[in-house]
């Protein structure tokens, strides 16, 4: 999924959820903050592909991939919240709809998987979830405004 979809799902928890302060800084870390390591890939990609658009190309690492949970999970024990993992988790489920290639055990595995839903076009998935979380989070702000 695209990062705008990321911040949508996120804001949406944020809201739903009534997080502020730290809680809502964790959400947002785990929720968006996670695809840093596209940053990190970008150098690589750049000299492996140039500026054409591949799609397919492994921008993912281990911070993104549900193997991730093995030092979310303490951290979050350490913090006493539930937010890191569940907004992960949302964050991974979300990344695993789409086709591209996902390691969900890397580094400690080269299995490769494509996630779930694969019969349906990334695009429609992405514009149906962005549609329902634009309509989500603003029934929440309305709500909260006219109550």
């Amino acid at each position: 999924m695209t990062i705008v979809t990321h911040i949508l799902a996120t804001t949406l928890g944020v809201q739903a959820m009534q997080l502020h302060g730290r809680e809502a800084a964790l959400a947002y870390a785990f929720g968006v903050g996670v695809d840093v390591d596209h940053a990190i890939k970008a150098p690589y990609y750049l000299k492996h592909v140039g500026l054409r658009d591949r799609r397919g190309y492994y921008w993912r690492s281990s911070l993104q991939e549900p193997v991730a949970l093995l030092w979310i999970i303490p951290l979050a024990l350490l913090l006493h919240s539930i937010v890191p993992v569940l907004f992960f988790a949302i964050h991974a489920a979300m990344d695993y709809s789409v086709r591209f290639e996902k390691m969900p055990l890397y580094p400690y595995s080269r299995w490769v998987t494509r996630g779930w839903l694969t019969g349906i076009p990334d695009k429609v998935k992405e514009g149906v979830l962005v549609a329902a979380l634009v309509v989500l989070n603003a029934l929440i702000w309305w709500s909260r405004r006219h109550v």
